[in-house]
């Protein structure tokens, strides 16, 4: 059915042409923060999760080269050949033994999020999310026809066996979807508790998609990937990527590591719907992998220094877990009798800092913010500041 217009209006059609389900998916509740700064340099923001440091010039510098020789072609859909070797060698810090062959290059790990789900779940799935969660996953799955299961983690953002074994108890679940460090929390896993969730994963036949995209980011101990532990190695979809390690987030640049049938089914996606990752980003990441650990490294050290500090800060006015990895902190502002909205919303309004509420991360997340720290450490005094002032007022 057309649309006409009458006397100047356009009417809608009936039924919506959009997907039920598009329709169905909230806006980000990031993105909706991120607007609301868009063109203000009065403020200071904590809210997007993006590195501040410009990509390492060693890697800018090789990404320049290849322009000046004009290497701007499509690579094969599976990637470069030399960065493919690169990632297994690499992940073998991590514990895990693989092959340029289950390696996968994708358009950052939100293409590879997107398209692992869609190459595992059939109509009806069960997925499980542990939330607080970073935002895109429940809407992807739900995408990929899965039913979801949110397991709420607070207030020690821990996944556990028996969390598992709940879910399993209502659903036949297909899929558990795993962050660590984690996004928004910071948590991470130690051997104990990865292998209890491995257990778990083992017992239900499921598959564990791994984010890891901020595995170089740990400062509590020595990242170890779940893909790493007995039985796990043909049950795991490891994601990863170079945006928050090495400041690459603009290149999009990321990767999947899975066992062959997955791997297969995933390529067949990522071929339609992407083709390739750009090549340019692609020899910047062969880069950052042969040269680019020292500049990791030295960043590294600033955000643990950013993290000490104002974890220090915040802990005097609010309730606040410290981090073991990622550039993030959650702390909960419930003592405030302010919902996780109404905060971030009056904290930018009337002092200008910039964070995200809690419930943008799932329904539990209520009660908490999520700040940032991957700001100058200026910067961030200054947010400390007023964040301490803006508390106090509400006393």
């Amino acid at each position: 059915m057309l649309m006409r217009r009458i006397g100047g209006s356009q009417l809608s059609r009936e039924p919506s042409r959009i997907s039920k389900k598009v329709l169905e998916i909230k806006p980000s509740g990031i993105r909706r923060f991120f607007d609301l700064i868009i063109g203000r340099d009065d403020v200071i923001s904590l809210g997007v999760g993006e590195p501040d440091f410009p990509v390492p010039w060693r890697i800018r510098e090789e990404m320049i080269y290849s322009l000046e020789k004009g290497i701007t072609s499509y690579t094969s859909n599976q990637g470069l050949p030399q960065l493919r070797e690169a990632i297994v060698e690499y992940y073998k810090k991590f514990g895990v033994e693989s092959h340029p062959n289950n390696v996968v290059i994708t358009t950052g790990v939100s293409e590879g999020v997107d398209i692992a789900l869609r190459a595992l779940v059939e109509e009806g799935d069960g997925v499980i999310v542990p939330e607080p969660a970073y935002v895109s996953y429940k809407p992807l799955a739900y995408l990929a026809g899965a039913e979801v299961a949110e397991i709420p983690t607070t207030p020690d953002f821990k996944l556990s066996y028996e969390d598992l074994v709940r879910a399993r108890k209502s659903m036949r679940v297909k899929a558990i979807i795993l962050c660590y460090p984690n996004n928004p929390t910071g948590v991470s896993f130690s051997r104990k508790e990865l292998e209890e969730i491995a257990d778990a994963a083992i017992e239900m036949d499921a598959v564990v998609l791994s984010d890891e995209i901020y595995a170089e980011l740990t400062y509590e101990g020595t990242h170890i990937s779940i893909a790493s532990l007995n039985g796990m190695e043909d049950r795991t979809v490891i994601l990863s990527g170079f945006s928050k390690a090495f400041a690459m987030t603009g290149l999009r640049v990321g990767y999947i590591i899975a066992p062959d049938d997955i791997l297969d089914a995933v390529l067949k996606i990522h071929q339609y719907c992407m083709l390739c990752a750009p090549v340019t980003a692609q020899i910047g990441a062969i880069e950052a992998l042969k040269n680019g650990e020292d500049e990791m490294e030295r960043m590294r050290a600033e955000y643990l220094r950013r993290r000490n500090f104002f974890v220090r800060r915040l802990s005097k006015i609010l309730d606040v877990r410290m981090p073991e990895g990622a550039f993030y902190v959650f702390p909960s502002i419930k003592e405030t009798g302010l919902s996780s909205e109404e905060f971030a919303e009056r904290l930018l309004f009337e002092k200008n800092v910039a964070v995200v509420p809690g419930n943008a991360f799932g329904d539990c997340g209520e009660g908490y913010i999520r700040c940032a720290y991957a700001v100058h450490m200026e910067k961030l005094r200054e947010a400390a500041d007023r964040i301490e002032d803006f508390v106090n007022s509400l006393k």
